[in-house]
């Protein structure tokens, strides 16, 4: 089972209680590689008012939101790795979303032409979306702000000053991914098989 770590304290003093979350990560590290973590607030902006503000951007109209389609969707399009991805009839993970880059939070400075990875993020006109791009690059911060506090713990548990990993991920490729998940009609899952279905308490869904 993935571990759920309360990782407050590792965003305070040392101490027992950040001790204490540094052993159940590197636990978890060691163990089956993966961990969900609580205790974020107020260091990242969760809940359903900060949620809503960012998946705004799946009420876009069709037209602003075709700007913003990957090159591989929108053959005229110039980005490749960054944007938007559409419904796609017939894939079992019935998902539309959008990948965004380190430049939503600093600008053209970390951005490369000749990398993908690096590539400007396609982003929605402000007067599309009035301060979608703002709660964007703010929720993107926050998730730095946790993911330096989590490599932290890690240079801890290796014995290593807590900083040894800092600059090797400051203004990285991190992919902020968001993800809209429509609900399906009965048309479009008769026609999906059974692998658009799963048991789950003894219910098909």
């Amino acid at each position: 089972m993935v571990p759920t770590i309360d990782v407050s304290a590792l965003f305070g003093a040392a101490g027992v209680a950040r001790e204490a979350a540094d052993r159940d990560i590197a636990a978890a590290a060691a163990g089956i590689g993966f961990l969900s973590v609580v205790g974020l607030a107020p260091h990242a902006p969760l809940g359903p008012e900060a949620r809503a503000a960012l998946l705004r951007i799946f009420t876009l109209d069709a037209t602003a939101l075709r700007r913003l389609w990957r090159r591989k969707f929108a053959p005229a399009n110039p980005n490749v790795y960054r944007g938007f991805f559409p419904l796609q009839p017939g894939n079992v993970t019935a998902k539309e979303g959008i990948d965004l880059g380190p430049d939503l939070v600093y600008g053209a400075c970390v951005v490369r032409a000749d990398d993908p990875l690096r590539e400007p993020t396609p982003l929605p006109h402000e007067a599309d979306l009035p301060g979608w791009r703002a709660a964007a690059a703010g929720y993107y911060a926050a998730m730095e702000r946790v993911s330096r506090a989590l490599m932290q713990s890690v240079a801890r548990n290796l014995g290593l000053p807590e900083q040894h990993f800092d600059a090797a991920f400051h203004r990285g490729l991190s992919t902020l991914r968001l993800l809209h998940y429509p609900e399906r009609d009965a048309v479009e899952l008769a026609g999906a098989g059974a692998a658009a279905w799963v048991e789950h308490r003894g219910e098909r869904r």
